[in-house]
């Protein structure tokens, strides 16, 4: 981002100083008590509750949702936290839409869910505002487990072996925990900090040593690893980016969306962040749609998202899709870059338009541009790592690789839906099966 604000073009201050704050406000804001109770009277309580069934971490809703009906939200908050530790910011950033709120009664009966994701977040929030634990450690089992990466799947491992009672040595490649949830989910989901509160809330178990800076392949070796601790989990996400596979792909003006995120998420003072008046994000993921709305939001002019596919296959969901729409993002299908043009930096990108099947069509078309965003897939990046199912790290059952003692889980690992909701479970899980392999 540093070569790229020397861009003719791209600018920082295109707004007001006062409109970013009301430009990357709460997307939710919190309900209120009257709200919560209203919105919890709407669930039916079902006994076979299919929005149960739709959850990763499989939370029981009607029962935390019953809770906060009879005025004891702290009781539905460790109903939650009990199933799934990061459940606050899950609460925040899972796509309900496509999950418990998808499934739920009401939207199949009236196409309007009880509000699953927001009742989550007052319950979530109204115990955190205590700043106290509702867990507890174990007795100490002398065991010691090195979890690799402090995102939401090494955070939801690590808190629950140190709620089992084994020491827990918390590593991760950043200058902050929390991976994903601090470095790449848009700013208006999770304002206020919220990422660093809930990690420093979930600290409080106890048990847990943090290190961070540390990267493995880097800093840290699996080997080393294995031999220093009873057991290691890694959840080290995917490291590397795509790439487009053009001529040109390092004019000035080019970057990766998942660098514009997180360089937004730790910036001071978004007034000072540089960003271009024509403004083309290539990708369909959410990663995409973030950048493209907050692309907008910093003051971009024009803001195009081109995917290669239609929208029906994007994996961003139509909600986010109308979000990105809604903030005056342009939204291109079946079309594929082709040609960077520009003389040093960036200037217009070409694309061809595509059918159904990625077949070219021969018509093309180009889009002024004077910054582009990259959010194609990201990939695993590491040395010396557990046998591979593809392009992710093997795993059987609750998250075991190929190597002995050591399990995985997370976006690094094979089978998983990328979605923080989903790294939570797997890394849980395999805290379990962890536990249950070292006390035999």
């Amino acid at each position: 981002m540093t070569q790229n604000a020397l861009t003719p073009g791209i600018v920082a201050g295109r707004l007001d100083p006062d409109a970013y704050a009301d430009k990357f406000a709460d997307l939710h804001p919190p309900l209120d008590d009257h709200e919560a109770f209203v919105a919890a009277d709407r669930c039916y309580f079902c006994h076979d509750a299919p929005c149960i069934t739709a959850c990763p971490t499989e939370i029981d809703i009607p029962l935390f949702i019953r809770q906060i009906a009879t005025g004891t939200p702290e009781a539905a908050a460790e109903t939650i936290l009990g199933q799934n530790i990061l459940g606050g910011m899950c609460a925040r950033v899972c796509p309900t839409e496509t999950l418990c709120e998808q499934a739920c009664v009401r939207e199949a009966a009236e196409g309007k869910p009880v509000l699953i994701g927001r009742l989550q977040r007052y319950a979530t929030d109204r115990l955190m505002a205590r700043n106290s634990h509702p867990f507890t450690r174990a007795a100490p089992t002398g065991k010691r487990v090195a979890v690799v990466g402090a995102g939401p799947a090494g955070l939801a491992c690590a808190h629950r072996l140190a709620m089992r009672g084994h020491d827990v040595t918390l590593h991760d490649a950043h200058q902050k925990p929390g991976g994903l949830n601090e470095y790449g989910i848009a700013a208006y989901k999770t304002v206020d900090n919220f990422a660093q509160a809930e990690v420093d809330w979930l600290l409080q178990i106890g048990g847990i040593t943090v290190e961070t800076g540390k990267r493995l392949g880097r800093d840290l070796s699996l080997d080393t690893l294995r031999a220093g601790f009873d057991a290691v989990f890694l959840g080290i996400g995917l490291g590397g980016v795509n790439a487009l596979g053009l001529e040109d792909e390092d004019k000035d003006g080019i970057a990766d969306a998942v660098d514009f995120i997180a360089e937004l998420r730790q910036a001071g003072d978004l007034s000072k962040l540089p960003i271009g008046r024509d403004v083309v994000v290539i990708g369909g993921g959410m990663t995409a749609i973030d950048a493209a709305v907050q692309a907008r939001l910093l003051g971009a002019l024009n803001v195009t998202l081109v995917y290669r596919r239609g929208r029906e296959r994007m994996n961003a969901s139509r909600f986010e899709q109308d979000l990105a729409a809604s903030k005056g993002v342009r939204i291109i299908t079946n079309a594929t870059p082709r040609a960077i043009h520009g003389n040093g930096a960036v200037r217009e990108i070409e694309f061809e338009y595509t059918d159904d099947d990625l077949a070219p069509t021969g018509q093309t078309f180009r889009l002024p541009a004077d910054q582009v965003f990259k959010a194609i897939g990201q990939t695993l990046e590491g040395e010396e790592l557990p046998k591979l199912d593809g392009r992710k790290i093997a795993v059987t059952g609750a998250g075991r690789t190929s190597l002995k003692g050591v399990w995985a889980g997370g976006d690094c690992a094979a089978g998983g839906e990328d979605l923080t909701v989903t790294a939570v479970a797997q890394g849980r899980d395999a805290a379990e099966d962890i536990h249950a392999s070292l006390m035999g």
